[in-house]
This record gives C-alpha cells, sequence and structure tokens, in this order.
C-alpha cells in the first residue's frame, strides 16, 4: 500500500470531559496495518480557543453591534465582561484539574460574576454536602460557563451548543436543502475559530485523506463546514466521513450535493470500508469493490458494496490509540446533580468495548436490524484487559467506560476475574441489560474488580409494556437484580421511557409508581426519562402496524431514521413529559417520595394500580440459588493463614481480620482450598473439586458442611459462587 498520512477528526462538538473514542479506534486499528495518522478532536481545540481570555475578548468585542433585541440577561453579562475575560483562564485551569485550590474563592460566591444560570442554582449543601467543596466549585464553574453559552447563543451563533452544534439541521433532515442553504451563509464567529483550527492542523500534518467521524447530529453541520473549507482551499486532499449519524440516518442517501463537500461516506464499522478505500485511492481496486461506501459516480450517487473482505474480528482491530489529543486539558464539568450523568460529564475515561454489537438483540424500539446491533461478537477477556493495561499505561488514567450495547454477563465476570488475576487497580462502568444472571456472588465479584456503576433499560416499567418491547425482563427480575448489585455497592442508573406505541395514561402513572418505589426501596440511584422515538431501522419502525400506530415520515434524498408518528390507541404522551421529570428529580435526591402522584402534574391522572407494596414484595422473596457442581469458587477475601496458638484460620480482609475457630486439620483444609480458588490460581476450582477433596480428605458429608455456620461465614466475606 502506499505511503498514506491520514488526518482523523471529530468535528464540534460532543463532549468536555474526554473524547469521542471513534478516532481513537481507528488510529489504532490503523496501527495495526502500519499506517501513520494524526488525530484530533475539534471540539475541545474550539471550545479551549473560544473560553479563553483571548477567546472572550474577541466575542465581546463583536458584540457590541449586536445587542439591539438581546434579552436583559445578555446585557447583564456583556456589562460584566472584564470580569469574564479576567477569570475565564482561572476557570478553565480549575476544571482541567491544574489549579484544584481555586475551589475555595470559587465557593466564596464573589470571585466569578453570575447570571441567569445562578437563578436556578439549587441548595449547594443540599446536593454537594456529601460531595466536598470542589465539587460545588466545579458545578459553579459549570453554571458560569453556562451562562457565557448563553450569550453566545443570544447575541453571537444561535447554533452553539456546549455538546452540540447546529444540531437542529441535523435531526430529521429528510432533506439536504435547509443544511444546504446554511452552508452557504458566511461563517459564524465560531466557525471562524474552528476552520482556523482545522487549517493550522493540515498544514501541520499534511495529509493526504482526512477522515471525520460524525456520530451524532450535533456533529453534522460543522463535519460539513469543514468539508466545504477542506475543498475549497484543499482541493487534492480527500474526504471521507463515517461514524454513528450516516450508519443510522443515511443509508439511503441520494443527495448528489452532499457530495461537493466530501468525497466518500462509509457506513458502520469502519476499519474494512477505511482500508479498501485506501486500496481504491492507491488505484488497486475499482469503485465497485469499495465496502459500504456511498460516494458520486457520473454525477450520481452511488452505493459501493462489491468488496468480498470480511470486516475485521474483534481480536485484531487493535488497541485504541489516544495520541496527539490533549487529554490533560479536558474539563471535568458538573451541569446536573444526577449520580450517572456525572459520570458522563467529570473526569476522563479510557472508552473500550467488551463485545461488538448487542447479545440480546430482539428490544422492538432499537435499531436491531443494522450492523452495530445485529453482528454481535465479543473479544476474549485476555484481549481486553490487555487493552485495559495498554491505555493505563498510555494515558496514566485507570478509569474505564466500556461503550457496549449491553456488556455480556458472562464476558464481564471473565473480564474481573482478569483484573483480579492481575492485580490491576482499575475503576469502570458499563451499560448492561438486567438480566437474572446478575446474582449476588456476580456483582460482588465485578465490584471487586473495580465496577462502580452500571446502566440498564427499565424502559416502559410495565410488564406488558416490557413483554411487547421483547426486553426480556420483568419489574420483578429488574427489582432483584438491582438490590443485588446496590449490596455489593454498584451504582445503578435506569434507562426510562415513556410513550411506547399503546402506552395509556394508566400505564405511564403506574410506571412512576414502579420508579417511585424503587427509590424508595434503595434500589435505584439514578434515572432519566426519555420520550419514545421511532426509528426506520426498528421492528416498530420497520413494520408500525403490528404496533397499532402510523408512520407519517415519507423517505427523503437526505437521512431518513427518525420517523413522526401518531398513536391513536396510546395516551396523551406530551402531558406527561414535565412530570415525570420533576418527580424523577426530587426522587433521586430522597425527597417527595411520599407525594401523591398527582401533585407532579397540571392535568387529571388516573391514581396508580400498583400495590403499594409491590417492589418490597419483589425485594422479600428469598435470594437463593441452586447449588451446582460445575459453579466455579473464587475467593476474594484475602491472604489467609492459620494461627497454631490461637487454633484459628485468619482472613485478612482490606478493613479487618475475620476468624474461624476450628481444629486444626479443618482448618488446613481451608486453608488449601481457599488458596487453590483465587483469581491467581493456575486452574478453574468449582464446587465439585471442594466436594470431592472434601472426601478424598477423610472428612463426612460435604453437602451439610456447605449449608454449616463456617462455610455460610465464608460465603459472607469473600467466597464467591459464580
Amino acid at each position: 500500500m502506499n505511503e498514506h498520512k491520514l488526518l482523523l477528526i471529530t468535528p464540534p462538538f460532543t463532549q468536555l470531559n474526554t473524547p469521542y473514542p471513534a478516532t481513537a479506534y481507528i488510529k489504532g486499528f490503523l496501527n495495526t496495518i502500519d499506517i501513520k495518522s494524526h488525530q484530533i478532536d475539534l471540539g475541545i481545540e474550539t471550545i479551549l480557543g473560544l473560553f479563553s481570555q483571548a477567546g472572550l475578548q474577541e466575542l465581546f468585542s463583536i458584540s457590541d453591534e449586536r445587542l439591539n433585541g438581546a434579552s436583559k440577561n445578555s446585557r447583564r453579562i456583556y456589562a460584566l465582561r472584564d470580569h469574564y475575560c479576567t477569570t475565564i483562564d482561572s476557570v478553565i485551569a480549575f476544571l482541567q484539574d491544574q489549579d484544584p485550590t481555586l475551589a475555595h474563592l470559587i465557593c466564596e460566591r464573589n470571585f466569578l460574576p453570575e447570571a441567569s444560570k445562578f437563578d436556578q442554582l439549587e441548595d449547594l449543601e443540599w446536593a454537594f454536602g456529601t460531595m466536598g467543596i470542589r465539587d460545588q466549585a466545579r458545578h459553579i464553574a459549570t453554571l458560569y460557563l453556562e451562562d457565557i453559552g448563553d450569550f453566545i447563543v443570544d447575541v453571537i451563533d444561535p447554533h452553539f451548543g456546549f455538546s452540540r452544534y447546529a444540531e437542529r439541521l441535523g435531526i430529521s433532515a429528510s432533506t439536504f436543502d435547509e443544511l444546504y442553504a446554511e452552508l452557504q451563509l458566511p461563517n459564524s464567529f465560531i466557525s471562524t475559530m474552528m476552520l482556523a483550527i482545522l487549517d493550522q492542523q493540515i498544514q501541520s500534518s499534511q495529509p493526504s485523506l482526512i477522515c471525520m467521524s460524525v456520530p451524532f447530529p450535533g456533529n453534522l453541520f460543522a463535519a460539513l463546514k469543514c468539508g466545504q473549507y477542506i475543498k475549497k482551499n484543499y482541493p487534492d486532499i480527500k474526504i471521507a466521513l463515517g461514524g454513528g449519524y450516516p450508519n443510522t440516518e443515511l443509508r439511503s442517501l441520494s443527495d448528489p450535493r452532499v457530495f461537493e463537500l466530501m468525497d466518500f461516506i462509509t457506513l458502520d464499522d469502519g476499519e474494512t470500508p477505511l482500508y479498501t478505500l485506501l486500496q481504491y485511492l492507491d488505484g488497486k481496486i475499482e469503485h465497485d469493490f469499495l465496502k459500504r461506501c456511498f460516494m458520486l459516480v457520473d454525477g450520481k450517487v452511488s452505493y459501493c458494496n462489491g468488496s468480498l473482505m470480511s470486516d475485521v474480528k474483534q481480536e485484531k482491530v487493535g488497541t485504541p490509540d489516544y495520541a496527539n489529543l490533549p487529554l490533560r486539558r479536558y474539563l471535568s464539568v458538573i451541569q446536573l446533580t444526577n449520580p450517572m450523568h456525572r459520570l458522563w460529564s467529570d473526569g476522563r475515561w479510557n472508552k473500550l468495548t467488551m463485545a461488538h454489537g448487542c447479545y440480546w438483540g430482539k428490544c422492538t424500539f432499537c435499531d436491531i436490524s443494522l450492523d452495530y446491533i445485529k453482528n454481535y461478537e465479543a473479544s476474549s477477556a485476555v484481549t481486553i484487559v490487555d487493552r485495559m493495561e495498554t491505555l493505563i499505561a498510555q494515558t496514566g488514567e485507570r478509569g474505564f467506560h466500556f461503550v457496549d450495547e449491553a456488556a455480556p454477563p458472562a464476558l464481564m465476570k471473565a473480564i474481573a476475574i482478569e483484573i483480579l488475576k492481575r492485580k490491576l487497580v482499575t475503576s469502570w462502568w458499563t451499560n448492561i441489560r438486567f438480566e437474572k444472571s446478575f446474582h449476588l456472588d456476580l456483582c460482588r465479584l465485578l465490584a471487586a474488580s473495580g465496577c462502580i456503576a452500571v446502566s440498564g433499560g427499565l424502559e416502559v416499567a410495565s410488564d406488558r409494556l416490557l413483554k411487547l418491547i421483547a426486553k426480556g425482563v420483568t419489574i420483578e427480575q429488574v427489582s432483584q437484580v438491582n438490590r443485588n448489585f446496590n449490596e455489593a455497592g454498584i451504582m445503578v442508573h435506569a434507562y426510562l421511557m415513556y410513550g411506547f406505541p399503546t402506552q395509556t395514561d394508566q400505564e405511564t402513572i403506574d410506571s412512576l409508581e414502579v420508579v417511585r418505589q424503587m427509590f424508595e426501596e434503595g434500589i435505584l440511584q439514578s434515572a432519566f426519562w426519555h420520550r419514545f422515538a421511532m426509528t426506520a431501522h426498528s421492528p416498530v419502525g420497520m413494520v408500525p402496524d403490528n404496533f397499532k400506530v402510523k408512520n407519517l415520515t415519507p423517505t427523503g434524498s437526505f437521512a431518513n431514521n427518525d420517523l413522526q408518528h401518531v398513536d391513536p390507541s396510546g395516551g396523551q404522551h406530551d402531558l406527561f413529559s414535565a412530570g415525570l421529570k420533576k418527580s424523577l428529580y426530587n426522587f433521586m435526591h430522597g425527597i417527595c417520595l411520599d407525594y401523591d402522584l398527582q401533585e407532579w402534574f397540571e392535568h387529571e391522572v388516573p391514581p396508580t394500580s400498583i400495590e403499594e407494596n409491590l417492589i418490597e414484595s419483589y425485594l422479600d422473596a428469598p435470594n437463593v440459588r441452586e447449588q451446582k457442581g460445575g459453579q466455579q469458587l473464587l475467593w476474594i477475601g484475602g491472604p489467609v493463614h492459620y494461627d497454631k496458638n490461637r487454633k484459628a484460620l485468619i482472613m485478612s480482609g482490606k478493613r479487618e481480620d475475620h476468624f474461624i475457630f476450628c481444629a486444626e486439620r479443618e482448618a488446613l483444609w481451608l486453608l488449601k482450598m481457599l488458596n487453590q480458588s483465587t483469581a491467581q490460581s493456575q486452574t478453574i476450582v468449582r464446587y465439585k473439586d471442594w466436594e470431592a477433596d472434601y472426601k478424598a480428605s477423610g472428612f463426612d458429608d460435604f453437602v451439610l458442611y456447605w449449608f454449616g455456620q463456617d462455610m455460610e461465614f465464608l460465603k459472607d466475606i469473600g467466597l464467591l459462587v459464580l
């Protein structure tokens, strides 16, 4: 393959606290085939340029003539412009963890200028009393940035958003007309800044191919702006676009104007399409033999997918490579006090994937017909933990967010054991299904390996609708799994949904009551309500008649995914949004759990039909499992030794020592078996192995011993049955 140099770009904007991982994934793959690449998060670079003393001075200097018609809030911010300009660099440094002592000054509330975002400031002692002064300061500093953001939207650029840019233009854009018209307008202040940074990167890296990843609608317009600039100023550089947005939205693209701004659009997993694209640019294959690639052929949009190359196996895609990205310059913000949203925005997480696709792949609201869901393939635990160690060495950070659609329980177990085997120190979180296989001992194992949180779909919190969704779980099962995670010390976040086809007002209220009871029982720490969205590649979107809804959206020439629909047999979904969100906000803070549900809504709602102790009754069910010979026994309770003088087996836990006083012969046998059952053991030890060894050692009934006092004590302090 000829010498290529690629520039990989994430356009503005995604997250402030950590890079979106797509370019790091692709760079990791390119390393395996010896292709040179450079990557840039154009979003964080633009944010840091804008939110600096020089950036704000320039912003305010062009604002004077634009203040006519501006809001009272914007005029206040403009009046305080000198305070913003003199404080911005120190605030950014604080949010980058470069100047933690500034927290005290920020919390005095007499250092930073305050505008309308602070009108909504909740009681800091209530929200952050257990978190400490640095978290209070992060929240105040975040509101300060959001005030400036409001000023930018009102006075400078209505498209601006910290985690999106011109998102409205990319959402449900069935035709390219509005986007195309917007692209013909003069560059905005932010676009000009973004393109100047882009130009510097092109000059520095001298790429032959630029690849842009567009994960969300809020990245699309900026990507197109970049493509427009490159085509005008660097016409010899080829441009390819991929990522989540084209994968879901552009599968039926037919408008040729898109290719005035770029040369290629690839779909689904990017590794093989990019490899064949490089072959095409080298003249080794014709365009017909590209893989999952749109391009312009004879003036018409052509989908080229004649390649016989298979997609790269997950074991072979390489380790994500974060080189070139300014990892120490990302901003840890606290926008909301929702615990899971805080994980999203505070701190930088290395992103990894346990398995490609979803092992369940049946949910009727999900895009299960697309490759990123339906093509399930897992990596091995050894490979995944190898990648974790590589990323820790590269980034110096031990936090991991596994970005799976739904992490497989068996693989999570294997990864946890591998982490313990290597004595690797890490913290991690991921998305799951609330599988019944998440029994208490598995949850304890995950916690021991560093798992701090899981998120999963409770969705409509109605057994009838969960069955219609084909979720494969019940409210009872979710309750018991959540209990297991909580008892192991792992935070649980639930994705909630309202407005699913045929959902009645009664079912919406009953769902809220289920959620209320879960918070009341302490088995849920965080949640978020989403309004159901019908998409073209989900079973609901593909066969709406099966769900008694009607699709109102015709197929367009540009984006085709989000479908407007009517639900004649369902309830008045729009009326519930504010009440669901307001009640949930209070439940997460442990208050108002005794309110009548009617108090959250301005319209009349039916009383709940859920029994007042439904979740409690599910949790009262015995938490027992059938004992099987093939179950692995794993000891995570710490070093063990026998003290002859005290005639005691001593287990040294992290917080205290534990003792079993028994005969020496029995103690030495337990010592041997526990040491054989650690993660560092060379073999897997199972229940049947313990039973056989017990009998071979001349002891009596193992079943009786297994359920005896000493063994029950060992199970409590660290003998896991997996």
